[in-house]
């Protein structure tokens, strides 16, 4: 696993969760906000303030606000 942190100040980590592979990453951000890429191919970000975004592998998306 590879974690550490990008020159934003931003902390990542790879594999990106649980079950995952390489392929997968998750990004939590100084600014509140974290991302998640999946091995499936599907997304997921929230805002940390109220807004989050689900991205599904075949590209439909999902919006909160």
């Amino acid at each position: 696993m590879a974690r550490g942190y990008n020159s934003q100040g931003n902390h990542y980590s790879n594999p990106g969760g649980t079950n995952s592979n390489s392929s997968s990453y998750h990004y939590s951000n100084s600014n509140g906000s974290y991302y998640y890429a999946n091995d499936n191919g599907s997304t997921y970000y929230n805002s940390g303030s109220g807004y989050s975004r689900y991205t599904t592998s075949s590209g439909n998306v999902r919006e909160s606000f």
